[in-house]
């Protein structure tokens, strides 16, 4: 049996580690299989890295135990703990993405080499942590989770982010990926969220681009092992489709620890 692990002075209890667990590995992933979730698990399998994975239960309201505050203060998910710095912590997915890139990258798999490049997937992921990411998730929420359905709130944000979508149309005009001819952290940011746009009752019927741009990261080998963590995700074989016979379950079971989270102070 392992010994408690102890993070910052704060123990971490033996329940909470992930079975199957390797013996050496360089990073912890903390994670749901979300679309920020994904973003880092999908980087993690480009570098090549050891990890391993400890699914959070959002039913229990995991993120809001005291043991993962101290990793991630928000009590949100994706985090990670590097083991190879210290078991330094770091939470929220587009900074870890440039953790990676920093720290664990140094083939230039996540960001490019030549300077105005690099900023201009920098320049990508902010505006995806800024804008589609949030918008497309209160469209997700609104269009899934609410308890009650408000028109308004609905079309307010479907449009904007079908309106970012044709931003990603602009983008991707000139090169197969966003910030060049290659994947970046910018692609690897949008690639989760834009797959389930049909979650959030949304077409790709006007950006002809972005959908095949979409077909084009999923034909990348670490794109499709990442959607795969922490469990099984189907939505590539599926072509992107939402599986309607049991969407309304999924979305009324997923809607309970969204209502519950929403009451917790931290």
């Amino acid at each position: 049996m392992n010994p408690d692990r102890t993070l910052h002075g704060f123990k971490i209890p033996k329940s909470i580690e992930t079975s199957n667990r390797m013996s050496n590995p360089m990073i912890t992933l903390y994670t749901v299989g979300t679309p920020n979730g994904h973003k880092v698990s999908i980087a993690l399998k480009l570098l090549g890295l050891a990890f391993n994975v400890h699914q959070i239960n959002f039913s229990k309201l995991e993120q809001k135990e005291e043991w993962f505050l101290k990793i991630n203060p928000n009590g949100r998910i994706p985090a990670i703990v590097d083991h190879s710095n210290g078991d330094f912590p770091v939470f929220e997915s587009g900074a870890i993405l440039l953790y990676l890139a920093e720290h664990h990258d140094p083939n230039h798999l996540l960001l490019p080499v030549d300077p105005k490049k690099k900023s201009v997937a920098i320049q990508w992921l902010m505006w995806q942590m800024g804008g589609l990411g949030p918008m497309q998730g209160q469209a997700n929420h609104f269009y899934r989770y609410a308890p009650e359905k408000i028109p308004y709130g609905i079309k307010r944000y479907q449009d904007e982010t079908l309106r970012l979508y044709r931003v990603m149309e602009r983008g991707l005009a000139e090169s197969d990926f966003l910030a060049g001819e290659k994947i970046s952290v910018a692609d690897i940011s949008c690639f989760s969220w834009v797959a389930s746009h049909e979650w959030a009752g949304l077409s790709l019927s006007e950006t002809p681009l972005v959908e095949k741009w979409l077909h084009r990261m999923a034909a990348i080998d670490a794109v499709r092992e990442g959607m795969d963590v922490p469990t099984k995700n189907s939505l590539i074989e599926r072509n992107f489709k939402v599986e309607q016979s049991s969407a309304q379950k999924v979305a009324s079971e997923a809607s309970k620890w969204i209502m519950q989270g929403q009451g917790s102070k931290v």
